[in-house]
């Protein structure tokens, strides 16, 4: 009897043990599982981090720096326009640039050539997004990355500032009350005017924190890692320049009519001086009429 009751104990011990440690090894492994699946959720989530930040009576003014490298800035700036458009965003600027790098001309027939031509494209943008879209927006632009640069995102507390605004408003309501009691005259109505001046200013600077606060902005560098090289077809100008360098036939033409309205000038310039050569003359025959008198005068007196 008592060997069937110790095998029975010993098997109902060694059962449990095994079912203790299939619990454990579960256990454990539902540990790492969870733990994988948290860090992951913190790698996916990390992009938005500062971005979704939100404290309970506080106010943010968001924005983000990001550069990175992409296959292709026409295709990435598409694709980044379109994602503003569907979250409610609109792009503020937008510089394309291709930066050259060489350019060489090569000659592929008498007439053909083509410009090989190595550039890098970037561009610059300036986007604002809905401040409650902006973790979505980041997360999104980030897949159309090869390699991310840098990323920046600040969110600057303003609730001080707001609160501010608000103290101000008031001592303005109250200054304005204030000229209000006092007598017409000339003190009261430049009073009133630099209080309302005042006040718009204030109203303005609460206008532009608001909308910094539900708009955030975002500054985007792109580029491509890689020189890009484009073949342009155009004429060869080397030949163009030999074929239409001289031609001897036209230019005897043009030397023989050249020279026939050089001729005529001359003979219009020679005319248009015929007083001054009638002058001459005059002088000329006088100057001989007096040399022959004077040779005439020295025979006689001999």
């Amino acid at each position: 009897m008592k060997n069937p009751i110790v095998k029975s104990l010993l098997v109902s011990t060694l059962f449990f043990s095994v079912s203790a440690c299939n619990k454990n090894e579960n256990s454990e492994t539902a540990y790492r599982s969870a733990d994988l699946s948290s860090e992951s959720s913190v790698m996916m989530d990390s992009v938005s981090t500062v971005a979704t930040l939100q404290v309970k009576e506080k106010q943010f003014i968001k924005t983000a720096e990001v550069s990175m490298e992409v296959k292709d800035v026409y295709e990435s700036t598409i694709a980044i326009e379109n994602t503003l458009k569907n979250l409610g965003g609109f792009v503020t600027s937008s510089r394309l640039n291709s930066n050259i790098i060489s350019e060489n001309t090569y000659n592929t027939s008498d007439n053909d050539a083509i410009l090989v031509r190595k550039f890098q494209t970037q561009n610059t943008m300036q986007v604002r997004i809905p401040t409650e879209k902006l973790g979505d927006f980041l997360t999104q632009i980030n897949n159309l990355k090869l390699f991310l640069n840098s990323r920046n995102i600040l969110a600057e507390d303003v609730t001080a500032n707001i609160k501010l605004a608000e103290l101000e408003a008031k001592r303005n309501a109250k200054i304005a009350g204030n000229i209000e009691k006092i007598a017409n005259n000339k003190v009261k109505v430049i009073l009133a005017n630099e209080n309302e001046s005042e006040g718009n200013y204030q109203k303005n600077a609460a206008f532009q924190i608001s909308d910094q606060i539900k708009y955030s902005t975002v500054e985007l560098l792109i580029n491509e890692p890689q020189m890009r090289i484009a073949e342009i077809g155009v004429i060869n100008t080397s030949n163009i320049d030999q074929k239409y360098g001289t031609n001897f036939f036209y230019e005897v033409k043009n030397s023989l009519i050249q020279g026939f309205y050089l001729i005529q000038k001359l003979i219009i310039g020679l005319l248009s001086i015929w007083p001054m050569a009638l002058l001459a003359a005059i002088v000329l025959y006088f100057f001989k009429k007096r040399k022959i008198t004077e040779k005439a005068t020295s025979i006689d007196l001999k």
